[in-house]
């Protein structure tokens, strides 16, 4: 370190109290809200923090209408290129354009390798979780203030003692009337359960039974300060009323739902099922049964299939079973949209001995796939990514600053250049600075090496050479 960059830190360079700030951390892809193309599908520009990579961005948005319009179910799509040349923001911004609704599942080729279940289980259990389902659903409910209950008591029939209630009648009110309803003493039970009282606005559904309480009527609010109590508006509409529902699921959370045994209410049930850790495999023959009753809603109108989007980065750390087992998941009837990224060149498909293919992918399966090319970036691009991500941060780039940066990323690497901005923005906050000086980033290069200096370093019998 040099003696000229460094200098003593100024007294109030402490660091504030954690109460005094409040910070949230920003991820690699804060920045990517979508692809950044027009109305015509062409990229416009550097767009929704996407910078560069046009020609990427635009097949992207070729495969997000063909998503859109359910023709891509089934097949895969290949981004290869360079380490950090954007291809997981390119899947990523995939998943902005689709919605929150599509169900978008990313993982790592690696994640597959468990010792708990096979490798070809966490595949399918990540297919299952793509593919979402839509239920709609037309409930007959009745919703209002509760301005009636009167339990009615009789005679218990099965013993001389006692009484029991054999109905209740409750009132609901609403804006637009009243009603009185005579009730089953089950829904009296769930009413005391819920610890439901005269002012409350409840919800009773007419086909279940259900009765769920939603608030205090806003008539009974009082003037504190604080309440404990949350108060509601009295319900707009007749008393009993129809109601569209709509719920979002998957066909994971249903196999998983279906899987898990339903223990007894005793204390030894509840105690096993805390105890009983680990992951369990979901047979095919459950699947098959859940797919069974989805296709009967769908039939019936009840429900809409949403095929979502499977994303396996770094796809050449799957072996041949993975890749076979892929073959079969894409073929099936409900398969999601898959998108795998990866950076080899021609490689040895892991698992085997003999197998050479393009992308460490076998063929058969590379033939699947539609592969679009992500390019790296220049010395230009590097810098309004850093300016990008500087921005994001929060952090102020004095003179010169850009352009040494964008000059260490097209050396080194775009990440090794992003990588130097908080580490320097440190540095000038101890040394009583606002913004980042070129002597801070000079300063970070002595400490830290990037991936080709820590590479050309290494001797030829495999060890460190500090001095080269």
């Amino acid at each position: 370190m040099k003696a000229s960059t460094s200098s003593t830190v100024p007294v109030n360079a402490v660091p504030p109290a954690a109460g005094q700030i409040r910070s949230s951390r920003i991820a690699p892809h804060s920045h990517i809200k979508g692809l950044g193309l027009n109305a015509e599908g062409y990229a416009a520009g550097d767009a929704a923090g996407f910078i560069g990579q046009e020609a990427a961005r635009e097949a992207c948005g070729v495969v997000v209408d063909l998503i859109k319009s359910r023709k891509f179910s089934g097949r895969a799509l290949l981004l290869a290129g360079a380490p950090g040349t954007g291809k997981t923001a390119l899947a990523l911004a995939v998943s902005h354009e689709l919605g929150a609704k599509v169900p978008f599942c990313p993982m790592v080729g690696s994640e597959v390798y468990s010792t708990e279940v096979k490798k070809t289980e966490v595949l399918a259990e990540v297919f299952r979780r793509a593919i979402g389902l839509r239920i709609k659903e037309t409930k007959e409910v009745y919703e209002g203030e509760l301005t009636e209950l009167t339990p009615t008591e009789t005679e218990n029939p099965l013993s001389g003692y006692g009484k029991t209630v054999s109905h209740v009648v409750i009132g609901l009110k609403t804006v637009k009337g009243t009603k009185q309803l005579r009730l089953d003493p089950a829904i009296y039970e769930a009413i005391l359960k819920e610890k439901i009282v005269v002012g409350d606005v409840v919800y009773i559904e007419a086909n279940t039974g259900a009765v769920k309480r939603v608030g205090r009527s806003d008539a009974y609010a009082s003037s504190y300060d604080l309440e404990s109590e949350t108060y509601v508006p009295l319900p707009k509409g007749d008393v009993h009323k129809r109601k569209e529902l709509v719920q979002d699921v998957t066909l994971g959370d249903l196999d998983a739902a279906n899987a898990r045994p339903q223990g007894g209410q005793d204390i030894m049930s509840v105690m096993g099922s805390l105890v009983r850790g680990g992951r369990s495999e979901i047979t095919d023959k459950l699947r098959r049964e859940v797919e069974r009753v989805v296709k009967g809603y769908v039939d019936q109108g009840i429900a809409e299939v949403v095929p979502g989007v499977v994303f396996i980065d770094e796809v050449h750390m799957l072996d041949i079973e993975c890749f076979t087992y892929l073959n079969g998941l894409l073929e099936s009837p409900m398969s999601p949209t898959v998108i795998f990224a990866t950076n080899r060149g021609r490689c040895t498909v892991r698992g085997t001995d003999d197998i050479v293919s393009a992308h460490g992918i076998p063929s058969d399966l590379l033939d699947r796939c539609l592969i679009v090319k992500t390019e790296t970036y220049t010395r230009d691009q590097v810098g309004k990514v850093v300016q990008l991500r500087a921005s994001v941060e929060g952090l102020q780039l004095g003179p010169g600053v850009l352009e040494k940066l964008a000059e260490e990323g097209e050396r080194g690497s775009l990440r090794y250049a992003l990588q130097l901005l908080t580490p320097a923005s440190i540095l000038a906050h101890l040394g009583g600075r606002k913004q980042i000086e070129l002597q801070d980033v000079g300063e970070m290069n002595e400490l830290f090496l990037d991936a080709k200096t820590s590479a050309k370093r290494i001797g030829e019998d495999g060890g460190f050479d500090g001095s080269r």
